[in-house]
């Protein structure tokens, strides 16, 4: 008997996957265990495999399509076994926000519990059948465009044959640009017969091609400036800048590494004690170590840090839960731990969203960044950046003038939650910290 191999949810904040290779093919034999295809969340990669030995009767995805989690990408059965075309659990979802999460759709349930083909219109899919996706890329028809005629408003094979035929055709190179772009072809085109040409769909043509390089966004860039964009325009961002003296911490530093040389252990690295210095800071003062939440503020118990890691794939953000409950040794580990996973793209994806962490740390100093404004990951009412560490002139004790290592800190706050003097205050506080730094070795 056929089986649907679905797409499956990787946590509870993940809504949709892109599919980013594809092992089999149709006609294919596949034993347990086998690998069918990998996918990616915004920040994650994963791969399926198969459940049971059988042959591929079809594969209802491309690579690179935006798949909903629990949707059919796959069917397995028997060698030649007839079956019913999928219904609407295969569905490939448009350009949308990642953000939403799982939402009151105002049909008296949450989003995740709506049937698939249902959450979908709802969140601005586009719901076509495989064979009919096929054919409309076969012959550059735009069925974004379109409006289906089977169950539930589904778009089917004879409303890509009855576009063509009233046609309405593009050619391949203009359909393709009317999917990727979402521009409209004008009334009439400039081809042969009226067909619709790519530059038809251009609202401005392009002159030269010598002296310019046109790169299509990655789906994490553009989630990432989806979030951006929605930070700086849903809240009322400053920054604040400080500077905290380095020398204490700079001591600690240098002997984590004489212990290192004579004893081992674990290496615990200037970033490691500035998170330390920022979790202490708010367990002093929690009234930045809170959520906004429209009428409300949520203040936690306890600190969720976040931390920005630099990968090859985009910023990510994971939260390290609980941290105030570590040493600093623990503290490191985990650390690293989270940025290692971040980089081999094995992150939980639910420690990626922006409400698993209380605060976010960003430390650009090893880049040699002096000021920087990070951006808030809302609904987090704070982040802080930590720049490179300058020289310069001070009072070193007994009236001498000597060069004291400053470290920079700049701290965006949501003006909204906290207002300037006790957004400056709770600056001060990490300084305090960072200065009087006190560990266990």
């Amino acid at each position: 008997m056929a089986t649907q191999v679905i797409l499956p949810r990787q946590g509870q904040s993940v809504e949709s996957c892109i599919i980013t290779e594809i092992m089999v093919k149709k006609g294919d034999s596949v034993k347990q265990g086998d690998l069918l295809m990998r996918y990616e969340t915004d920040k994650a990669v994963f791969e399926l495999e198969a459940d049971e030995e059988g042959f591929v009767l079809d594969v209802l995805c491309e690579e690179g399509d935006e798949v909903l989690v629990l949707a059919t990408v796959l069917v397995v059965g028997e060698e030649g076994e007839e079956y019913e075309e999928i219904g609407t659990r295969d569905l490939e979802i448009g350009t949308r926000d990642l953000g939403l999460g799982t939402r009151d759709l105002g049909l008296g349930t949450r989003g995740d519990e709506l049937p698939v083909a249902e959450r979908s219109r709802s969140l601005g899919a586009i719901i076509i059948s495989p064979r009919a996706k096929r054919l409309a890329g076969k012959l550059g028809v735009p069925y974004q465009q379109l409006t289906g005629s089977g169950p539930e408003g589904r778009i089917i094979e004879r409303d890509i044959e009855a576009y063509v035929k009233s046609g309405g055709r593009l050619t391949v190179l203009a359909g393709q640009m009317a999917t990727e772009t979402g521009l409209e072809a004008p009334a009439q085109g400039s081809g042969l017969g009226g067909r619709f040409l790519g530059e038809d769909l251009q609202s401005e043509k392009v002159e030269s091609r010598n002296d310019f390089t046109l790169m299509k966004l990655s789906n994490i860039r553009k989630i990432i400036a989806q979030k951006m964009h929605a930070s700086l325009q849903n809240s009322a961002q400053l920054t604040h800048h400080m500077s905290a003296d380095a020398r204490k911490m700079l001591s600690i530093r240098k002997a984590v590494k004489q212990k290192i040389e004579s004893e081992g252990g674990e290496n615990i690295t200037l970033n490691d004690l500035v998170c330390l210095s920022v979790i202490r800071a708010l367990k002093n003062m929690p009234e930045i170590n809170s959520h906004f939440q429209g009428d409300t503020i949520k203040t936690f118990n306890k600190v969720h840090l976040g931390i920005a890691v630099d990968t090859d794939r985009g910023l990510m953000v994971p939260a390290l839960r609980n941290a105030d409950d570590l040493t600093i040794e623990q503290l490191s580990k985990q650390l690293k731990q989270l940025a290692n996973s971040c980089k081999t793209g094995s992150i939980d994806p639910d420690l990626l969203a922006p409400t698993a962490a209380s605060f976010t740390v960003s430390n650009l100093g090893s880049f040699g960044v002096e000021m920087f404004t990070p951006v808030i990951n809302l609904p987090q009412s704070g982040i802080l950046g930590v720049n490179t560490i300058i020289q310069r002139p001070g009072d070193i004790g007994d009236g001498i003038i000597g060069f004291i290592p400053y470290i920079g800190l700049s701290l965006t706050y949501d003006h909204r939650v906290i207002d300037g003097a006790p957004a400056s205050a709770f600056l001060r506080e990490i300084k305090e910290q960072i200065e009087n730094l006190n560990i266990n070795l």
